[in-house]
């Protein structure tokens, strides 16, 4: 019964994504495909797939004990955060703690963690802001 539940929710928020995307306004200057191609097409794909979840359920779905759906509501809460501190703390400052604490609870050691978040996100930044040359957001330390 889990599975139908958590199936029809994932049909309701495609149908509720597809609709969204077609409400993205067009402008006068813009490529054959367009900005509402790629959000319609992950709506589409989210549709199917709950679908398949709704016409053929796991006859027992083994569910995560409380202490990982935890885990999983922490790490949206960080991914949450990352966004609001992006402005604030800038893109270098805000990726390297939000993939420290990703790769933390992803079972690395929490110094490698710390080495990896900053490799991340210096990686990042070096390949969009350098290479690239596109903007980021800019932190208290100019970049």
């Amino acid at each position: 019964m889990s599975d139908r539940v958590f199936g029809g929710i994932g049909l309701a928020l495609a149908v509720f994504f597809i609709w969204q995307a077609t409400q993205i306004q067009l402008s006068f200057i813009s490529d054959p495909v367009g900005p509402r191609t790629f959000p319609i097409i992950v709506g589409v794909v989210l549709g199917l797939a709950s679908l398949v979840i709704l016409i053929r359920p796991d006859a027992a779905p083994d569910w995560p004990r409380a202490t990982r759906l935890l885990e999983i509501a922490v790490a949206a809460a960080v991914m949450v955060a990352y966004a609001l501190l992006l402005p604030e703390l800038g893109f270098v400052i805000a990726t390297a703690l939000a993939a420290t604490y990703l790769t933390w609870r992803l079972g690395t050691v929490p110094l490698w963690s710390f080495v990896v978040g900053i490799a991340i996100s210096l990686g990042i930044y070096a390949v969009f802001a350098l290479a690239l040359g596109l903007s980021l957001a800019r932190g208290p330390l100019g970049f």
